[in-house]
């Protein structure tokens, strides 16, 4: 007994961080990316391994593949502009009504137990007697999330080649891209869902609803450094005054706000930004890699799912096996039943949000989930200060939130009127038949 509570206080006292420092979780992160690193390593000798055996095997043969640009590699992907431009039907209405209602009932309950999980104290037994521990293994949430969705988006996968009338399982998720494209994101979708996670340690959810409506300013720095995109000047606008109303409702919060963690509160700023600025980064490598995947080899959104989920997966479970917290993680969620049923409804609700977006996307195009997107981060910020009793700021936090939407929707206003004056332009050019 006393080995096992031994055990216990070890692997979990990472939660004690009054004595270990503002700066503790910089040492988690060294010693994930080393177990990121052989990882890859070794899904890199793999992939060069298994080339030269291809090579050596079928030798002149690789012009036979299935070209990106070829119809068969794109599949029905043109079928999704003319399901969006059909007339609003009562079907449409309601299937777009289920989608807003899907989305919201999906994420705000993610995020909900998100900070639930960061911030609870758990009892042994779900009681309220003796003292409580907290969970702040970040890496098995992300495992765990990322298991269930590549599961999930791997059996759509088989299930729609199947309902093709191909047999072959296998074909179902083959695509010119090797394991090192999906590896690349996997990596970057891990490392920012881990400083997602650790941030709540720090910051409140609102704060981090906020900085989220930031990362538009590193997406702009990415689609420029990786893509070679432009932007016009009300898109460079628009991501000011996000940024402007950001720091406003942030500087106006942080003056109300108390000590935390028994930290000061600068010291908990300083590793929140840190965190919410290693998600912002990571995170926007990630969109650009994947809108990259998208052009290149025509993955489908259920592929680019299956694929990167399930290596995020392999990561996470690789570095936990490696730094011997697994054992921990999972004997704390045995101590603690109603911590595992977060953990589950956590995972479902990751995954259900993922295939919904999707699908909203393809069915209503980018700018209705945009949208449906920016109400979502409303309600949550409104939420979390409900349950939670996060200081809202005053006069000058209000000022601030409504000026980041304010940003957004003129952002999608503004980029539909940029799209339309385009086609608008072509047409007249010749280029698109009137």
């Amino acid at each position: 007994m006393d080995r096992n509570k031994k055990y216990q206080s070890t692997a979990f006292a990472i939660a004690n961080t009054s004595y270990i420092g503002h700066w503790w979780w910089l040492g988690k992160l060294v010693a994930n990316l080393f177990g990121y690193a052989t990882v890859l390593l070794a899904i890199y000798f793999a992939v060069q391994f298994w080339k030269q055996y291809c090579n050596s095997q079928h030798d002149g043969n690789s012009n036979k593949t299935v070209q990106p640009g070829s119809a068969e590699a794109k599949g029905p992907t043109k079928e999704s502009a003319a399901v969006e431009n059909s007339p609003n039907s009562v079907s449409n209405i309601c299937r777009l009504v289920g989608c807003f209602l899907g989305l919201q009932a999906a994420y705000l309950t993610w995020g909900v137990l998100q900070e639930q999980v960061m911030t609870t104290v758990y009892h042994a037994g779900d009681g309220t007697a003796g003292a409580g521990e907290k969970f702040t293994d970040s890496q098995f949430l992300v495992f765990t999330n990322r298991l269930l969705a590549g599961c999930v988006a791997t059996c759509l996968l088989v299930a729609c080649r199947l309902a093709q009338g191909d047999n072959s399982s296998t074909s179902a998720v083959e695509t010119e891209a090797s394991v090192l494209d999906y590896a690349y994101c996997s990596l970057s979708n891990v490392l920012s869902a881990w400083c997602q996670y650790e941030a709540l340690l720090f910051v409140s959810f609102p704060t981090q609803v906020l900085a989220k409506a930031c990362k538009i300013v590193p997406v702009m720095l990415m689609g420029k450094l990786v893509s070679r995109r432009t932007y016009r000047l009300d898109e460079y606008g628009t991501a000011v005054l996000i940024s402007a109303g950001t720091s406003i409702f942030l500087l106006s919060s942080s003056s109300k706000s108390s000590v935390r963690h028994h930290q000061s509160v600068s010291g908990d700023s300083l590793s929140g930004s840190a965190l919410l600025a290693g998600y912002m980064l990571f995170d926007s490598f990630t969109s650009t890699w994947q809108s990259r995947l998208f052009v290149r080899h025509g993955l489908t959104p259920l592929q680019l799912m299956a694929g990167t989920s399930l290596l995020s997966a392999a990561f996470t479970v690789t570095t936990q096996l490696q730094q011997g917290t697994l054992p921990a993680a999972l004997a704390f969620a045995a101590r603690h039943p109603r911590f595992l049923g977060h953990v589950t409804l956590l995972s479902v609700c990751s995954a259900v949000g993922q295939l919904l977006i999707f699908y909203t996307i393809e069915r209503f195009g980018p700018v209705t989930f945009s949208v449906i997107m920016t109400v979502r981060q409303a309600f949550a910020i409104l939420l979390s200060c409900l349950l939670f009793g996060h200081p809202f700021g005053g006069v000058w936090g209000c000022l601030g939130l409504a000026g980041v939407f304010l940003a957004l929707f003129l952002r999608i206003c503004l980029s539909q009127r940029a799209k339309k004056r385009s086609r608008e332009d072509e047409s007249r050019s010749g280029l698109v038949p009137a």
